[in-house]
């Protein structure tokens, strides 16, 4: 009775130890797969002393932006707009603005407020672009927005 037991127990060792993974015992600042960089004492990106996190911005992911009006509706490369809407969060949580038509390029933009931004056309080729509002809520994106030539 004992062997069959014993003989049981090693076949679920045998069969659980694989499932065992060696990352569990990973060093620090590995990169465990499924799990991104590992969290072992790492720092936030300010820092992690009491003082720095309490000094964090906290950051209200459930309001979602939304823009209401773009004013010009219709600009020239390198001429500013004031885009007006709900929800964009405070200055430390707005995260930017991008134009459809200057791909991943940095938009010049000024935050006034939570609901005015006012930003820069980049310099792209004239035609239709969407306008994005990226805040800590997430995306908002106007009505097609005609870039002019120069």
């Amino acid at each position: 009775m004992i062997p069959r037991i014993f003989s049981s127990l090693v076949m679920v060792m045998v069969l659980l130890l694989p499932s065992f993974s060696v990352h569990a015992v990973a060093d620090e600042g590995v990169i465990v797969d499924g799990a991104g960089y590992t969290l072992h004492d790492a720092e936030s990106i300010k820092g992690h002393d009491a003082q720095t996190v309490e000094k964090d911005p906290v950051c209200d992911s459930s309001k979602k932006p939304k823009i209401i009006t773009i004013e010009p509706d219709e600009a020239k490369p390198g001429q500013a707009i004031t885009i007006k809407g709900e929800q964009f969060g405070t200055k430390d949580c707005f995260r930017g603005v991008a134009f459809s038509a200057a791909g991943p390029t940095t938009i010049d933009y000024t935050y006034i407020n939570d609901t005015t931004i006012q930003a820069t056309v980049p310099d792209v080729r004239p035609g239709m672009s969407f306008i994005d509002v990226i805040a800590s809520g997430g995306n908002a994106r106007s009505k097609a927005f005609l870039i002019q030539a120069k």
